[in-house]
């Protein structure tokens, strides 16, 4: 199993900036992907940005130029700064992470709680 702690979320004027972590901890053996995910009230949850183990990204089209997700390796733990804030921002977002674990054996989606992202106008 892998747990997600997720950490930063909060509520920021439209312009500002916040920066979420997520730390991935349990049987893992390998991280292949790492990113995060929003849903916004009434809406389908959506790909916010994702990091591979390559070191590919992928943004949300709405967020590239804004937001940027890096990677700490050592310490299993991926970011998303997010600047330039906007009232559309406004969601609770998902850290998720693909790996293979030892326990259970094989390869694996995890979500975290989520993190609520409130940005007033």
């Amino acid at each position: 199993q892998v747990q997600l702690v997720e950490s930063g979320g909060g509520l920021v004027q439209a312009g500002g900036s916040l920066r979420l972590s997520c730390a991935a901890s349990g049987s893992i053996a390998s991280i292949n992907v790492m990113g995060w995910y929003r849903q916004a009230p009434g809406k389908q949850r959506e790909l916010v940005a994702t990091l591979t183990s390559g070191g590919n990204t992928d943004y949300l089209d709405s967020v590239k130029g804004r937001f940027t997700i890096s990677r700490d390796n050592a310490k299993d733990t991926v970011y998303l700064q997010m600047n330039t804030l906007k009232p559309e921002d406004t969601a609770v977002y998902y850290c998720y992470v693909r790996a293979i674990t030892y326990t259970p054996i094989g390869l694996n989606d995890y979500w975290g709680q989520g993190t609520q992202v409130t940005v007033s106008s």
